[in-house]
């Protein structure tokens, strides 16, 4: 994990991973398969971790007592134990966290798909110019945080032209 909360990358440790599996069944028991969708759901596809990841994980919080599971034909049903609760709730701000952070950036990177969609197939090159306008803007609005005032209208205005241009309204 980064400073801010956010996975460095598509992964996330095996501790952040044991503390999120956690959270999920504070929700409600669930298969490993299960678990693996509703990270891919969470994170809007950003972050989907594989069975290598999951399985290793729920055999250790069940040998450390935070999960119990049950069999259920050939699968598991795994289930959070009193002692995964307490240690759940000692660190459920963490897990927040977490999970916050995967939603966000799943968001994000959700828009961007959404924003560039199709434009790849038709041309790769203008696809690939598309995007690294985009994070041009976003790291200049960034740079920009805690401007005054008047900076403030004059980027706002920028960003109304460039929309109305865009979008091919008058101004």
């Amino acid at each position: 994990m980064g400073g801010d909360g956010v996975p460095r990358g598509r992964r996330i440790g095996s501790a952040e991973l044991q503390l999120v599996l956690l959270a999920l069944l504070a929700e409600q028991p669930a298969h490993g398969y299960e678990l693996i969708r509703k990270l891919e759901e969470r994170s809007a596809g950003f972050y989907t971790p594989s069975p290598g990841m999951i399985y290793p994980a729920l055999t250790y919080l069940e040998e450390i007592g935070h999960a119990e599971a049950s069999t259920e034909g050939n699968r598991k049903l795994y289930t959070i134990t009193d002692a995964g609760k307490a240690h759940f709730a000692a660190h459920k701000d963490e897990a927040d966290a977490i999970l916050t952070a995967l939603e966000r950036i799943g968001g994000r990177m959700a828009e961007v798909r959404e924003a560039f969609a199709g434009v790849e197939d038709a041309d790769p090159q203008t696809a690939e110019d598309l995007h690294r306008v985009y994070h041009e803007l976003k790291h200049a609005l960034r740079r920009k945080r805690g401007c005054g005032p008047e900076e403030a209208r004059r980027i706002a205005g920028i960003l109304a032209r460039a929309t109305a241009e865009i979008l091919g309204k008058p101004q």
